[in-house]
């Protein structure tokens, strides 16, 4: 795996997703579980880890978490289930 950042998606408490861009995806998943993440995570923890794409660069990783964030519930639903072999998350579950 020689990605140089990741483009991440985090599931709620509640359910809604969160959409992130970082380098180091175990670390800045902890940041939001420890409530130092994003404030839109504060509220809504425990959030875990639900998918994880790999690029080369961070422009890469920053432009697909651009894209993702614009699309609706159904449609990033959608891109999940229709991306699952470019899903890394096995390399960064406990």
């Amino acid at each position: 795996m020689d990605h140089k950042a990741y483009m991440y998606v985090v599931e709620c408490c509640d359910g809604t997703y969160y959409t992130g861009y970082t380098t180091d995806v175990k670390k800045r998943i902890a940041v939001h579980n420890s409530g130092k993440g994003a404030k839109y995570t504060r509220a809504r923890l425990p959030v875990k880890l639900i998918y994880v794409e790999g690029f080369d660069s961070k422009e890469e990783a920053m432009s697909a978490e651009a894209l993702l964030k614009r699309k609706k519930r159904p449609q990033k639903e959608r891109f999940l289930s229709e991306n699952q072999e470019k899903n890394l998350i096995s390399h960064f579950e406990e």
